[in-house]
């Protein structure tokens, strides 16, 4: 599998320098997404992005064979880099195909209930890449030079990299391949962002060999964490809870509730201070995660698939609103492929509502006369009182492993299998009792 990572390296002394760059770049994108707009037919026959290049360049760039075009970019742009150019048609392709597969599927689509008609793509807010020995050339660690559009006329400059980016780089990233970086700006400061290449195998052991760590995101407490072989025992357990964090985000959203309630319109710092706690929860959410699956040498990492669009309604919608289940995965993502390990989500309806012994539905808050409203507890039908993330994570891992153990065998078996253990079918049903039956079955029949 091939990983890509991204490091940004401040650039040091200049900040206005570089507009006309960004400027020129992104007119010379928009000159060449009206050529292609224009000249779409011709573009549709291009088999790849040579091609692709070599047509364009052909409709606007002036030769000794060449002398006359139909779209003249050398007019408007002089002596503007050859990479650069052809880093501009590349993008404008990539807008135009995507505003013609938009436009397709509007039109496809009831003209009572399809909207307003996508509009005419344009450069944006794009950056340009800066190519080796012909944008960039690095002089040494702390020093490169860049060739920027300046005093109207392109010519190189030597700029000073950030050390401590350097040290960085040098320490995690000597590994990995360097890519060509690209020139972003934030706020008022500018950066190289160096992308970075690397490949890695992925676990590839045996269904019924696996270790796994299911996971269940909460909202009022980090994580819980299971460890689960396939024929359902459960290797360990894992809570995180972080009181201080949750603690210190709630003083912080009650604060932001008591200056809305007043009036008061200028709550932008008291958002910044809640946003940096519920980063630094999700930080450590993910390293906690990560480092249990390292610790028992899981080899997959099982989510919930979470769909968390639409209106949060309640009154804990702030807290869903700030609940960073998709930013925790996406770190653990990254992490987990490159130490190995593979990443798989399953259905999320039910895994806390059904109990994980096969005993239906359980009572949990308010339904519960035992829990006394406590809902990071729960009842099964049988009077048990136990953890319902805890009880989720088990159903978690069961899905899993009931999903890609059928998928292993044909249909015949499959369908034999499905009707002795028939609340398999329907994985939205399935519990950590559905696995160990299915485990028995197989075991039976070997």
């Amino acid at each position: 599998m091939k990983i890509m990572s991204t490091y940004s390296v401040k650039i040091k002394e200049y900040n206005h320098i570089f507009k006309d760059t960004i400027r020129l770049y992104r007119r010379a994108v928009d000159f060449y997404i009206d050529v292609i707009l224009n000249e779409w037919d011709s573009f549709l026959l291009c088999p790849n992005q040579n091609k692709v290049v070599s047509l364009a360049e052909s409709y606007s760039v002036t030769s000794k064979k060449r002398p006359v075009v139909k779209y003249d970019f050398g007019m408007d742009f002089y002596k503007f880099p050859s990479y650069l150019r052809r880093a501009a048609i590349a993008e404008g392709y990539g807008k135009v195909c995507s505003y013609k597969s938009n436009l397709k599927n509007w039109e496809i689509l009831d003209p009572r209930q399809r909207g307003e008609a996508p509009s005419l793509p344009k450069s944006g807010y794009i950056y340009p890449a800066m190519y080796k020995e012909n944008t960039f050339n690095r002089l040494d660690d702390l020093h490169a030079k860049l060739k920027v559009f300046y005093n109207n006329t392109w010519d190189w400059i030597t700029v000073a990299l950030r050390k401590t980016d350097v040290d960085y780089i040098r320490k995690h990233c000597f590994l990995r391949k360097e890519c060509v970086p690209t020139l972003q700006k934030r706020g008022k400061q500018w950066f190289l962002d160096f992308a970075f290449e690397e490949k890695v195998k992925l676990s590839d052991t045996d269904i019924f060999d696996q270790t796994i760590l299911s996971v269940d995101l909460g909202i009022n407490n980090a994580c819980t964490c299971s460890v689960m072989r396939a024929d359902g025992t459960v290797l360990g357990r894992r809570f995180l809870r972080l009181p201080r964090e949750y603690d210190s985000l709630k003083r912080k959203t009650d604060r932001i509730k008591m200056a809305q309630r007043h009036g008061s319109q200028k709550v932008s710092k008291l958002w910044r201070l809640a946003c940096g706690v519920n980063d630094d929860i999700a930080v450590k959410t993910a390293k906690f995660i990560v480092d249990t699956a390292v610790e028992y040498k899981a080899d997959t990492i099982v989510f919930e698939h979470l769909d968390l669009n639409g209106r949060k309604l309640g009154s804990k919608k702030m807290r869903l609103h700030m609940w960073k289940a998709r930013y925790v995965q996406s770190m653990v993502t990254d992490k987990a492929h490159r130490l190995g390990m593979r990443i798989s989500r399953v259905n999320a309806w039910g895994t806390s509502r059904l109990a994980f012994d096969g005993s239906g539905k359980v009572l949990r808050g308010k339904e519960s006369s035992k829990t006394k409203g406590n809902y990071s507890l729960c009842e099964f039908s049988t009077g048990k009182i136990y953890n319902c993330d805890l009880n989720a994570t088990y159903n978690i891992g069961a899905r899993y492993f009931i999903r890609e153990i059928i998928k292993t065998f044909s249909a015949t078996k499959r369908q034999r299998l499905l009707a002795k253990v028939p609340e398999a079918v329907y994985r939205s049903t399935c519990t950590l009792s559905t696995l160990i039956s299915l485990d028995a079955e197989l075991h039976a029949e070997a």
